[in-house]
């Protein structure tokens, strides 16, 4: 009997096994994909509004009368009225 012996291969350096980019490249990529909403939150945000402005605003609509008055009311209605009202209008009764 002959027995040959294999040399084992060399062990390989981390950064060339492709296994390892998947463990630590998708945990970074969740922190890039996190610190970049995270960006677009802060520097996206709708600036708070004024209520003493709204509520001088919302008067001075009540005194108006006709169209002018219905046009000042729906720009002070809330984005998701205006939004829900834009796809379906309601006419109103006068």
């Amino acid at each position: 009997m002959s027995s040959t012996q294999t040399t084992p291969n060399p062990p390989a350096a981390w950064w060339r096994t492709p296994q390892m980019w998947l463990v630590v490249g998708a945990p970074l990529v969740g922190v890039a994909a996190s610190l970049t909403a995270a960006f677009f939150a802060i520097n996206g945000a709708d600036p708070v509004l004024n209520k003493a402005d709204y509520q001088r605003d919302y008067k001075a609509a009540h005194a108006l009368q006709g169209q002018a008055r219905i046009d000042a009311l729906a720009k002070l209605q809330p984005a998701h009225q205006a939004r829900n009202n834009a796809a379906s209008p309601v006419i109103p009764a006068e």
